[in-house]
């Protein structure tokens, strides 16, 4: 790899830091480090694999790789609901992992700066234990979720 090269990875990751897909389950809003997501698709066909976590939808067909489905309503204890025009997958990778995670509806792209990011609050349980930061946007605030410790963890039960 020339140094120009390595500069220009460097500078794309730049690019990338502090910024995060965000996304609504109910009506919380979550986000995710836009550098572990590799794109946004609308529902697919999803095979169901028996002996699974009920929160592991199945496998699908991404252009020619399989991957797991996760619904992050299941994932994280929230009533199940049917999927509508706004449910989406997010196609996340961090490694050698890749998984795609059904949520009601996308929102936008937003940057946070590490001033508007706080410590995870101090309790266990759930999608607390998902939480790497908590934003603060306007009066709202985003749950920043873990992408390599939900992915790591996505198979287990």
């Amino acid at each position: 790899m020339t140094m120009e090269q390595v500069t220009a990875i460097d500078s794309s990751e730049r690019t990338l830091q502090g910024r995060y897909l965000t996304f609504y389950m109910d009506e919380e809003l979550y986000g995710m480090d836009i550098q572990h997501i590799i794109e946004i698709i609308g529902v697919q066909p999803i095979t169901v694999v028996p002996e699974m976590p009920e929160y592991i939808r199945g496998i699908t067909n991404l252009r020619g790789k399989i991957i797991p489905v996760m619904d992050a309503r299941l994932r994280f204890r929230l009533e199940e609901r049917d999927y509508d025009d706004r449910t989406c997958i997010i196609v996340l990778e961090t490694g050698d992992v890749s998984m795609g995670m059904i949520v009601d509806a996308v929102s936008e792209v937003l940057e946070l700066y590490s001033d508007d990011v706080d410590p995870p609050p101090e309790i266990g349980g759930g999608v607390a234990d998902y939480i790497q930061g908590v934003g603060r946007s306007g009066d709202g605030v985003i749950m920043l979720l873990d992408c390599d410790l939900l992915l790591r963890e996505g198979g287990d039960g």
